[in-house]
């Protein structure tokens, strides 16, 4: 840490008390705008599985899978197995992993709006790519300039929309970037189902209009305002302050306001972020900053969302009853995460990631029995076990989207101090992509090699997960986020990790910090 004896210790007292302010129509219709972002990552998730599916796509791009599809006597769980076909799910989030981590200078240099832009901008060019493109070299380059969309989305909405939001109603807010995700996912299911029928050139119109969301998004980074933590972290006080008011509808905004000054003050002293998130005091952190977005992806749910026409058509669907089972699997991702904005703020996180994880283990094990028994390699679900496993497979769905779907990024885009906030989640973007990434590639091969056991194995990942969540996640409901580090001093496990310093000068810091 630079500064000399008497550095700044950031946010020194808890003054939530003190905070005053209203939910404004401005600050809902700025983290409206904001939330967009998400929809363009939902909507790549959601058209990828679909794109895949289409005859016209494979016979272009791949015409062995398209081949090893149209063949009688095909392994049901292993005819879409291809590595390259995987590739071109998977290549998109590899390129976000890496702008991600490029995003958090700019994040924090130039601002939220900042990055915002960038991430529009990057993907109307990968969408335009995708669109026209003559051969696959043409399509994986547009997969990464549309990777290079969702990193630096990724990386910036869920930080805005939780520096804009009132802190009683922080979580509800933030989760719009979950739902315009997950209203992403159904629209493109939606678009999916439509131009499956436009053979042989149903695909280009798929991948296309992906430019929409994203130019909603570039339109909102242009037009809504930066969070006043920027501002301030950025040294333009006067202008936080005079936005602070205008979101908070109020000009008592002295509380909130000294509260961001003072974690601007320490985030001014920081040079480098990312080294600092390694000090002993941001432990707690930077565990959640990997293991939730880690455990968020091995839930299983970007497999279902990815490939639920292929895994529908893998069990014996036709084709178009894939397509509509996978728009039905997005319409319920979509509805319940509004049980979550609904509650996550009245119930809490920890209630809310520990219920969904037990529905989720509960559903992945039942379609795990039912592939075993009913349903082979060569043979296909009868009509009422194949809705049984739609019913289940949606009840899954439902349990994730009001848990560890919008909850995944929530968490992590709260809980960081203002000084590695940037940092902090391009850390968890880096590893959701990552993970995203990794489950991408490998779930057709998986899929071929466990069968119906690759519900088990994710089955046991959510056990973890939620073991995880009990023992080590405190509850952050109703803390603002500038005084998020108490709560980590009064968990019953980190309190022994994090130093209390409520006084401490920079020597104690650096004292706290040799010990480790």
């Amino acid at each position: 840490m630079a500064g000399g004896s008497l550095a700044p210790i950031g946010v020194s007292k808890e003054r939530a008390e003190q905070y005053q302010g209203k939910v404004t129509s401005y600050v809902i219709i700025s983290c409206i705008f904001a939330a967009i972002g998400g929809s363009i990552f939902g909507y790549d998730i959601g058209i990828s599985g679909g794109v895949t599916s289409m005859d016209g796509f494979l016979q272009k791009f791949f015409p062995t899978v398209y081949k090893n599809t149209t063949h009688a006597h095909q392994n049901n769980y292993c005819k879409y197995n291809n590595q390259g076909l995987s590739a071109f799910t998977s290549s998109l989030y590899l390129a976000g992993l890496v702008a991600s981590l490029v995003a958090s200078p700019i994040t924090r240099k130039y601002g939220r709006r900042g990055s915002i832009l960038c991430g529009g901008t990057s993907f109307i060019i990968g969408a335009t790519l995708n669109a026209s493109a003559a051969n696959l070299a043409m399509l994986i380059l547009g997969r990464i300039m549309l990777g290079f969309g969702i990193g630096f989305g990724n990386q910036a909405v869920p930080l805005y929309l939780s520096e804009m939001a009132p802190f009683h109603l922080r979580g509800g807010l933030n989760m719009m970037f979950q739902l315009a995700t997950t209203l992403g996912i159904f629209s493109a299911n939606m678009i999916n189902y439509g131009t499956s029928k436009l053979e042989p050139w149903g695909w280009r119109l798929s991948l296309g209009l992906a430019a929409a969301p994203a130019l909603l998004m570039t339109l909102g980074g242009i037009f809504v305002p930066e969070t006043p933590n920027s501002l301030v972290e950025r040294g333009k006080t006067e202008e936080g302050r005079k936005i602070l008011e205008k979101i908070r509808g109020t000009d008592n905004i002295h509380a909130e306001l000294q509260d961001i000054t003072d974690a601007s003050e320490l985030a001014k002293s920081i040079e480098h972020p990312f080294r600092n998130i390694l000090k002993k005091r941001n432990r707690p952190q930077l565990v959640m900053a990997i293991f939730m977005p880690t455990f968020q992806i091995l839930t299983g749910i970007n497999s279902i969302l990815f490939y639920a026409p292929v895994l529908f058509q893998s069990m014996g669907f036709g084709g178009n009853a894939s397509l509509y089972s996978s728009a039905l699997t997005g319409a319920v991702l979509a509805s319940s995460t509004l049980v979550s904005i609904a509650t996550v703020d009245k119930w809490g996180r920890r209630t809310l990631l520990i219920g969904g994880g037990i529905q989720m283990i509960i559903c992945q094990v039942i379609v795990a029995v039912i592939l075993g028994v009913k349903f082979s390699s060569e043979t296909e679900l009868s009509k009422s076990f194949s809705v049984l496993v739609v019913v289940v497979i949606c009840l899954f769905v439902a349990a994730f989207g009001w848990s560890w779907g919008p909850l995944g990024w929530t968490v992590p885009s709260e809980i960081f101090p203002l000084e590695i906030r940037s940092a902090g989640q391009s850390i968890t973007v880096a590893v959701n992509l990552f993970f995203t990434f990794v489950i991408g590639q490998s779930f057709l091969s998986l899929l071929c090699a466990f069968k119906f056991g690759i519900f088990l194995f994710f089955a046991g990942w959510i056990t973890v997960m939620t073991i995880f969540v009990y023992v080590f996640l405190p509850e952050t409901k109703g803390i603002p986020i500038e005084e998020m580090i108490f709560v980590w001093r009064k968990h019953w496990f980190w309190k022994t990790i994090v130093p209390r310093y409520p006084d401490a000068n920079e020597s104690d810091v650096m004292q706290s910090d040799s010990m480790e």
